[in-house]
């Protein structure tokens, strides 16, 4: 299992989170689109590292368009020698209409399209054919030369899919090189639902589970005492029970036995009661999404639980608070083989 690290905090911090990341070995290091513009944070990252992946998880393609996203990926792929993943997910109907002011219509054939006319246009700046896509939701037919960045050493820049539900999971099994898996999940949903839904969309494209790759969040309550460990469980539960709140993962809870959670919590947030949820997520539910122990403990347990499911992960851990010996150790530990 390749072990990432996740960037916080934005441009500012960027390339000093990233060259801590590099020296401690991780893997990669992605920004997501939360409170900060990933491709921003990504671009500030870039430069200094030399050997690790930069990607976005995720890019919210529906509040841009192809094209403006192709620039930046090209951009990024180009400063990076071809280490940049782009990663990409729909967000939800709410957030891209009334957040974003963006249209919200067929979200499965609406990220096929972006996919493939991103592709299409990587291809038209490689050189290898004039602009020409025409779809259902996406037309790109006009491209001046002056606005063509050209080629670059690496134009083949993978593109991994985010997804929670069926669907959009079958179309990333199809279409993308990777999975991006939310960080709301458990292994019971993922054999439910997640899997079986990859699955299908992988004999569609006559790939395998080979094929692509699985990238995963690692919820992990790190501390050297009991004490420590139950602190830091209380600030993930948090985020537990605003994503537990959304009909959306209702399903999510549903494979664990505890879908009602999901109409409490959702009564409370009805009723603007947000600091009331946390309280309603006991430690049964947590510990579908958590993992306890110390930096020495956890490797052997994320081995456990996600070692059959993810090729690559993300573990909520703050780079700047850990010994970088202990650190180091700790991703090495993880990335290792199994016993």
């Amino acid at each position: 299992m390749l072990l990432d690290a996740q960037l916080e905090g934005g441009v500012a911090s960027a390339a000093t989170q990233a060259r801590l990341a590099e020296r401690a070995g991780f893997a990669g290091a992605w920004a997501a689109e939360v409170t900060r513009d990933p491709m921003l944070t990504l671009a500030a990252a870039a430069g200094s590292t030399t050997s690790m992946t930069i990607g976005s998880n995720v890019v919210l393609a529906f509040s841009r368009n192809p094209m403006s996203v192709a620039m930046q990926a090209w951009d990024l792929a180009d400063a990076t020698d071809g280490r940049f993943v782009l990663g990409l997910a729909t967000q939800v109907k709410p957030h891209i209409t009334r957040r974003f002011s963006m249209p919200w219509s067929d979200p499965v054939g609406k990220m096929r399209e972006f996919v493939d006319a991103l592709r299409h246009i990587f291809e038209v700046f490689q050189g290898e054919h004039p602009l020409d896509f025409r779809g259902q939701h996406y037309s790109h037919t006009l491209l001046h030369g002056m606005f063509n960045p050209g080629p670059i050493a690496h134009p083949r820049i993978p593109i991994g899919l985010g997804g929670v539900g069926p669907h959009l999971t079958a179309l990333a099994g199809e279409l993308g090189d990777g999975y991006l898996l939310h960080a709301f999940t458990n292994i019971a949903y993922q054999d439910k639902v997640s899997l079986p839904a990859l699955d299908r969309g992988l004999a569609v494209s006559g790939r395998t589970r080979a094929d692509i790759w699985v990238f995963g969040y690692l919820m992990l309550a790190i501390g050297d005492t009991e004490e420590a460990q139950a602190r830091a469980a209380d600030r993930i539960r948090s985020q537990i029970a605003f994503y537990a709140s959304s009909p959306m993962y209702r399903e999510v809870l549903d494979c664990i036995g505890c879908a009602e959670l999901q109409t409490d919590l959702h009564r409370l947030v009805k009723a603007g009661r947000w600091a009331e949820l946390p309280g309603i997520v006991d430690d049964g539910v947590l510990d579908h999404f958590v993992l306890r122990g110390t930096l020495e403990e956890l490797p052997a347990r994320i081995h456990a639980r996600y070692g059959g499911y993810y090729d690559r992960a993300v573990p909520y851990l703050a780079l700047e608070g850990v010994e970088p010996d202990r650190l180091a150790q700790f991703v090495a530990a993880v990335a290792a083989p199994p016993g």
